[in-house]
Parts: C-alpha cells; structure tokens; sequence
C-alpha cells in the first residue's frame, strides 16, 4: 500500500469520508424495515460516527429470500468456475483501489491503529480473497475406484445460502476469511458483522457488487446478535452457518440448529494461549520480541493472543528484562497517528471489562493503567494458577506470567485450560520443539516464533475454541461445499446390473 501518511492527513481522509449507513440486501442499500438505527463510534474518543440500519428478524427473512432466489437460478452458484475467478478478481482490484479509505474506516470504527490496518488488515484481506479465487478452478473433484462396470464419482457443491457472522477484533480480515472461500464455492452469503464494526463490511459490499457479484450473492444485515445472528442460526432456509467470536456466544449456534433444520455449524471461539519458553531458548531478545507482539499486537484483541507466558525459572528475569525493553517500542494513542501500535479498545463496555482484570495486589511488571478507553500494555506475574487473569480470556494488552521448574510442567501448564486454539513453543532442541508442539492440544502451535501460519494454513480450535471446519488453506472449502456420490451403472444385461 506504499508508505504511511502523516497523522494530518490520516485525519483530513476520516473528515472526508462518507459512512455506509443502511443494510446491503439484493444488491442494494437499504433501511431496516422497522426503521431502527443504532450509533456506532469511533472508541477513541467516544464521537459518534453515524447511526446505522438496525435489521431484525424480517429483514433476515427478506434477506434469506433474496439469497435463495439467487442460489437456486444459478445467477453465482452455476456460473463457470474461471468467470466466478474472473469476478472476484475483480473484486480483490476494486479493494485495492480503495484500500486507504478502508484502512482508515477500519481504524475509526474498531480502535485498531493505522499502522495495523495499513500494513496488515486490508493486504491481508485482498490477498485472502485473490487467493481463494485463484483457487476455484484448481480444485478437482474424483473418480473414485469402482468396476469396470460403474463409474463413480465424487463431487463438491455449494452448500446454499450461509449465515456468516463476524467477531469485531478483526472486522475486514474476518470478512475475508469467510466470503473467500463461501463465494468462491458458489454460495450465497448473509453477512453478519459485530455491532460495534459495521462500516467496512457495508463498504465492501457495495464494491463487491461493482465487481460484478451479482444481486443477492452477497447480503450485510447491521445489527444484534438477538435480532440478526439468532435468526439467522435459527432460519429453516440457512443451509449453515460460520460463526467467530467468543465462546459463550459461539455455544449458542449448535442449539439454534439443532431446534431448526439441523444446519451445518462451524465455529472459530476463544482462546487462553500458551507461550512456552523453555530454558535452552535461544536470543531471548528475538524470543521477548515474539513474546510482546503475540501478547499487545492488536490491543490483545486477538483470539489466538499469547496470554499465558510459561517459562522456565532459570531464564525467567532475564526474558522479563527484554520483553519491558522491547514493549517500549508499542506507543499507545490516537489511533490514526502512524506512530502509535497500541489504540483504543472497541468499545466501552470491552474497555471496562478489560480493565477489571488489573486489580490491586497484582504484581505488575509493566504497565497495569487503563483510562479513556486506552488499556496500557501489561505484563503481570502470577503465582496462583487458578486465578481468573490466568484462567479467563481477557482479550486485551494482558499477559499473565506462570513460572515452571521443568519442561515436563511447562507441557502440562499449558494444556492446563478449556481452550485449544493457538500456542507456541521456544526452545533450540528440535526434538523437545516437535514432541511439545506435538503434546500440546491446541489447532496450530507455532516454534521460536508467534504467529497463525499464512493463508495456506488451516486454522481453527480444539476444546471450547471451536469446532467443525477450518478458516484459511484448502481446507476452508470444504466447511462451504458438500460432498455428493454421483454412482453410473454401465451394464447393459440386467443379470449384471443386479450383481
């Protein structure tokens, strides 16, 4: 995206954009059909950016409509795989085109900061999107082995119409995780996003329908989780639905579907993630480097966070030392001074919560001030293993520190919890690195480093972190397509046709 504005015209650019404000059905915007908004704000200061379409369950019964129609006249699902490729191509330059407003549309309506949505959200969200389409006419079905009398084939097909509902900590890559891989298969779409970071998803929706996607395909209802994504769940004519977001809300979708019509559910929920630093590690000051942008990149505001420092006594102080350091390079502040790797967190209520965790008593070894919606990037030691800074997902800038003598303790700490999604190891002994990331239950464990891996990769959970299908990598298609036996008798005598 080239270099980074100055903090003055990050700024002029936020005056001058024009917020997306209705629901995004068939094609077009529109109101909600009760009429309701609701106020969406910028966290960094409170102001109120827009009022936005409040859709409710008639508006998913319209929308869910629409889809179908779309799905069943073939206007996406039976267009040839290579003018699908050619359409979200297109797409993905459109994007590209606009990425700027997106980043800073992105910024003012989560609190992430510039720097983040610049270098990271909208490359890595047109670079999702590029890759799934790329992707639609390499996937071949199968011939499976069978008599010389039979042919039998395997084949994927779109699911139908999927309810996609969005966390708000990663409003436009979330998106992209989700609608690559579901449109790219043929699918029509009901996009959900989080209340709180409605704007870009409303945007690129419209920018998707410029590209070419045609009307119904691609759908944004604005709203609740009570009034949009329980409807959704429970809708008789949502063939599935792909949820992230917190595992309390997450528990909910298997129980609308299992009291509708049995749709397919996949869910992408929490995390209380490892870091496990053993005492042969080698450069703690690359290892604090890690350990600092896993636990603050992102405000903590990330489900696959290293939460949980685990390390070794014998290099514990001295790894301390260095992450402090390092932690001096995440400036906290306006969110849309280029400066700044540390913004606002999403929402009142989120700040609030975050902040109950840095209690009195604590023994804090960075930071442990939260104000104005700002949380500072904290490091706090722990010697109960049972207290709620270590047990609860915080999904903020905390990092909880836990000692251990052995790498036998460090292994069993760090299964220690009822999440499973992400963990990393560090140590220079590669038996040690492979067995731990081996023995630690959790959908992707990283070594000498953070990180999720790349679009490649699948992700997604073990335990209460999720369940039935992965974002990312080949793998993503299959939770948006179904697998169809289509079996051909080629006898001509009847005798062998009944053998």
């Amino acid at each position: 995206m080239g270099d980074l504005l100055t903090h003055d015209e990050y700024k002029a650019i936020a005056a001058g954009l024009d917020f997306p404000t209705q629901a995004f059905i068939d094609g077009a915007f529109r109101p909600a059909i009760s009429g309701k908004t609701f106020e969406t704000t910028n966290p960094a200061t409170g102001a109120v950016l827009a009022r936005v379409a409040s859709c409710g369950p008639e508006d998913v019964d319209f929308a869910v409509a629409k889809a179908r129609d779309a799905f069943e006249d073939g206007r996406w699902s039976r267009l040839h795989p290579t003018v699908r490729k050619e359409i979200l191509l297109r797409f993905t330059r459109l994007l590209k085109r606009n990425a700027r407003e997106l980043a800073v549309l992105e910024s003012l309506d989560s609190g992430k900061t510039i720097y983040d949505c610049e270098n990271v959200d909208v490359p890595e969200t047109i670079h999702c999107l590029a890759w799934h389409a790329e992707l639609i006419d390499k996937i071949y079905d199968q011939v499976s082995p069978a008599s010389d009398n039979h042919i039998a084939m395997v084949v994927r097909e779109p699911v139908g119409v999927v309810g996609l509902v969005l966390p708000w900590n990663f409003p436009l890559l979330m998106l992209a995780w989700k609608i690559g891989p579901a449109l790219a298969a043929g699918n029509s779409v009901i996009v959900k996003p989080a209340k709180e970071t409605t704007l870009t998803a409303l945007r690129v929706a419209e920018l998707a329908m410029e590209a070419g996607i045609p009307a119904g395909v691609f759908n944004v209802l604005p709203g609740g989780g009570a009034d949009v994504g329980e409807p959704l769940g429970r809708h008789m004519d949502v063939d599935m639905v792909s949820f992230t977001g917190s595992t309390e809300t997450g528990r909910r979708f298997p129980r609308y579907s299992a009291e509708s019509n049995l749709k397919e559910v996949t869910l992408e929920m929490g995390g209380k993630n490892p870091a496990v630093v053993l005492d042969d590690a080698e450069n703690l000051d690359r290892v604090a480097a890690h350990l600092v942008n896993g636990a603050f990149w992102n405000m903590g505001e990330n489900c696959s966070a290293s939460s949980r420092l685990i390390v070794q006594r014998g290099i514990k102080d001295e790894l301390l030392k260095r992450m402090v350091a390092h932690a001096r390079e995440w400036p906290m502040g306006d969110p849309l001074a280029p400066e700044n790797r540390v913004g606002a967190l999403v929402s009142k209520a989120h700040f609030e919560k975050v902040a109950s965790y840095l209690e009195k008593g604590q023994k804090i070894v960075l930071g442990g001030k939260a104000r104005d919606g700002f949380v500072e990037p904290t490091i706090i030691d722990v010697a109960d293993r049972d207290a709620k800074v270590v047990r609860e997902e915080i999904f903020g800038p905390v990092l909880t520190v836990l000692t251990v003598e052995s790498y036998d303790e460090a292994i069993a700490l760090a299964n220690d919890t009822e999440y499973g999604l992400a963990a990393s190891i560090y140590t220079a002994n590669a038996k040690r690195a492979i067995r731990g990331a081996r023995a630690i239950r959790a959908g992707t464990v990283t070594v000498n480093c953070f990180g999720e891996g790349d679009i490649t990769t699948p992700f997604g959970g073990f335990k209460s972190s999720g369940f039935g299908g992965r974002d990312n990598g080949i793998h993503a298609h299959d939770q948006y397509t179904r697998i169809k036996t289509i079996w051909i008798d080629l006898t001509d005598d009847v005798d062998e046709a009944v053998s």
